[in-house]
């Protein structure tokens, strides 16, 4: 009895450390932490093409939508569209932060056109 006792705590002991190093190296959880300090993340999961992309940066919160095309000699993300969650959160943006943003977007994919959403779009076409 004693035996199984010391085997159920070794195996929950083991299961709380998995549990807890998954909880920190979660990258929504990076991604949660990031907006709430304000910093920039880049969180994406570049093999689904069906799930969006989302950067924080200077407290904002920004979701790109990829949509698959074709280029010269494979299937590849070609458009992609970034909207902001909360517009009054651009406040103090300049066209430089966009464009930056565009870089970190480009690196994951080359062959992408950036298209921006309201109220980006009119300051990026300026």
């Amino acid at each position: 009895m004693a035996l199984l006792l010391r085997i159920a705590i070794i195996i929950l002991i083991i299961y709380i450390f998995y549990k807890g190093v998954r909880y920190l190296t979660d990258p929504k959880r990076k991604l949660d932490e990031a907006y709430e300090n304000g910093q920039y993340y880049f969180y994406d999961d570049v093999k689904n093409i069906r799930k969006n992309f989302f950067i924080s940066y200077k407290d904002a919160l920004f979701e790109g939508e990829k949509y698959l095309g074709t280029t010269e000699n494979a299937f590849e993300v070609v458009s992609i569209f970034v909207f902001v969650h909360d517009s009054m959160k651009l406040q103090g943006f300049t066209r430089e932060d966009f464009l930056y943003l565009e870089k970190e977007i480009l690196m994951s994919y080359p062959n992408a056109k950036i298209n921006w959403k309201n109220p980006i779009e009119k300051l990026m076409k300026d």
